[in-house]
């Protein structure tokens, strides 16, 4: 009855790491159109990186809400294909600020900025604790006597970590034409 219980545990605690990582997520969406609109402003010309974050923070919408993206591994897979784009494209837009100094000046979008690189770490530690507690839960159902218990009673699957995605170690490039 212990390892049963053991393990249930464990699957608890990815679930609600998983949802740590959702909620983490939800708050880089939230501030994400705060950010558009101050770069707006002052940054008129860069249209298409202006469009390719609200896009991406779009598909990132799409996908939430749907449930059991813990428990699907190409749901999960797309859902970090998602967020990583909006990564990617949130990324690019700071590049672009880099090029106009009165932006970076204004005490309200360095607040703003502040918080979005407050909530990327929030993101790393948030992925992190999914990552621990999903190595716990499968070495738990993976080691013995838990893999006993698991494959006879309970039949839970093994849960993925996070997973680099290809490419991400390179910084993105932005070029200005004009």
């Amino acid at each position: 009855m212990g390892r049963y219980n053991a393990i249930q545990a464990k699957d608890e605690a990815v679930i609600a790491s998983w949802a740590d990582v959702e909620a983490t997520y939800q708050r880089r969406a939230d501030l994400i159109p705060n950010l558009v609109q101050a770069v707006k402003g002052s940054a008129l010309h860069e249209n298409e990186t202006l469009k390719a974050v609200t896009e991406a923070r779009a598909r990132v919408g799409q996908l939430e809400g749907e449930g059991g993206i813990v428990h699907n591994l190409s749901k999960l897979e797309e859902y970090q294909a998602v967020q990583n784009g909006l990564g990617s494209a949130l990324s690019r837009l700071l590049l672009v600020v880099e090029s106009y100094p009165d932006l970076k000046a204004n005490s309200s979008f360095r607040d703003l900025l502040h918080q979005i690189e407050g909530t990327e770490n929030r993101i790393n530690v948030a992925r992190k604790r999914y990552n621990d507690a999903t190595m716990g839960f499968n070495t738990q159902i993976r080691t013995f006597p838990g893999n006993l218990v698991n494959n006879v009673f309970l039949k839970l699957p093994r849960r993925e970590p996070f997973q680099t995605t290809q490419g991400s170690a390179n910084a993105p490039v932005v070029t200005f034409s004009g």
